[in-house]
């Protein structure tokens, strides 16, 4: 019996730092203070002009890469889960499989918006879990929402940002390591509360919604305040009861990083301290699909987990998508 383990991760994130002062600058008024006080958000870092999707997975995938000794030929799947592509069609995937030159690799895109890794986690494991074809898989979660977001609307500019993280994951037989259990959930009744709903097949990208700005991030309503930390504490318990793990002996949760208050809402509904819980938009704002395994590396490098520890990974993102699934590191 094989399982999915994560042999290796990578991230990266874009040169160019943006401070919250910038967009007192911009915007002529105070939102510094705001954005320190309630979100914890100081910086966060914003993709090059000639900075891609692409160019964000492909440097994420190297070091994941670099670091696991894992040569171009060895990956037999790649998945990238973006709602940033690099292009409507083809797959931003099928362009970094060539950058990457991944020859042996077969290729999708997901877009489960910002809850894009931890569903790409679940898939890539149970590849390697169903088929012995797929012994290493490497998955990306990649986003440039800088280059979709209005730069005046307070909403969403101080908050959004570019990255992405890599985990390439193997088949390893007879491991108590691996994927424990997962689960995806989505509410597709708040499909039209955010997102970029121009420039597919419903709305087409035109005059009309180009003056409108629908071919930029909106946020057209808002969310109840408390979906996400219910529906967190409820996937964690859920997990936890399939994969036979206490709660209080997980080592680390990764939980979408938009709202630090969020994330220690559902701590204590938990039960369970703060610091379980890594934060890390601090410096990197809001990276979409990438925050997860950006907070992975940080606990990494802050030696907060080691091999062997059980993880929680919980991501939630716009559709309403939800994705969960418990791991031993």
């Amino acid at each position: 019996m094989r399982n999915a383990i994560i042999h290796s991760n990578g991230m990266y994130v874009p040169e160019r730092v943006v401070p919250n002062s910038y967009f007192d600058e911009l915007l002529g008024e105070n939102v510094s203070d705001w954005l320190e006080e309630f979100v914890e958000i100081y910086e966060r870092r914003w993709a090059a002009e000639d900075e891609s999707t692409a160019d964000l997975a492909a440097a994420a995938a190297r070091q994941a890469m670099e670091r696991g000794n894992v040569k171009p030929d060895e990956v037999d799947l790649l998945i990238i889960s973006t709602d940033t592509p690099e292009f409507i069609s083809p797959s931003t995937s099928s362009k970094v499989q060539h950058m990457l030159g991944l020859r042996n690799a077969g290729t999708f895109d997901i877009n489960t918006a910002c809850a894009g890794f931890v569903t790409a986690l679940d898939v890539g494991s149970k590849y390697i879990k169903a088929d012995e074809q797929y012994q290493t898989v490497l998955i990306i979660g990649a986003y440039a929402m800088s280059k979709y977001i209005n730069k005046l609307d307070k909403k969403t500019a101080n908050l959004f940002a570019d990255g992405a993280g890599a985990f390439i994951l193997k088949g390893e037989k007879n491991s108590r390591r691996g994927l424990q259990a997962s689960r995806l959930i989505t509410h597709g009744q708040y499909h039209d509360y955010m997102g970029i709903f121009a420039g597919g097949t419903a709305q087409p990208v035109n005059h009309e919604a180009l003056e409108k700005g629908d071919h930029l991030l909106t946020i057209a309503k808002k969310f109840p305040p408390e979906i996400n930390p219910e529906t967190w504490s409820a996937i964690a318990r859920e997990l936890s009861g399939r994969a036979g793990t206490d709660l209080k002996d997980y080592a680390q949760y990764f939980l979408t990083q938009i709202n630090i208050n969020s994330i220690r809402e559902t701590m204590d509904r938990l039960e369970l301290p703060h610091e379980m819980a890594q934060t890390s938009m601090h410096n990197y704002g809001y990276t979409g699909s990438a925050c997860i395994p950006l907070a992975f590396e940080d606990a990494l490098q802050a030696g907060k987990i080691t091999r062997g520890d059980s993880l929680m990974f919980i991501g939630s993102g716009g559709g309403l998508a939800f994705a969960g699934a418990s791991f031993i590191y």
